[in-house]
């Protein structure tokens, strides 16, 4: 299950970064984070910026209503996700999970 927490300005969204990978998407569920993948190597902060457009994207958000927590340096972040209800984005995010994980 996608676990999200709600605080002072939105909700926090846990995510697992698969840079390098063969395609940009949501590939599933890690321990309550969202693993997403993009084709973008882990240097100077390319895999980070490809991160938050394809989750812009696919989630329909506006980029500025995503703002690191932390982990910019780690394959595991924290993301406040702006103006969105915890129950809307569960909602965004399960759309574009595989069949297996509730997809």
């Amino acid at each position: 299950m996608i676990e999200l927490e709600d605080r002072d300005g939105g909700v926090v969204l846990r995510v697992r970064a698969q840079p390098g990978s063969r395609v940009n998407a949501i590939r599933g569920l890690h321990q309550g984070a969202v693993k997403v993948a993009v084709t973008q190597v882990a240097e100077k902060g390319k895999a980070n910026k490809a991160l938050l457009q394809l989750l812009s994207k696919l989630l329909e958000l506006r980029r500025s209503q995503l703002e690191w927590i932390a982990g910019e340096t780690s394959s595991d972040k924290l993301l406040l996700v702006r103006d969105i209800a915890q129950d809307e984005l569960r909602r965004r995010i399960t759309a574009h999970l595989p069949p297996e994980e509730g997809g």
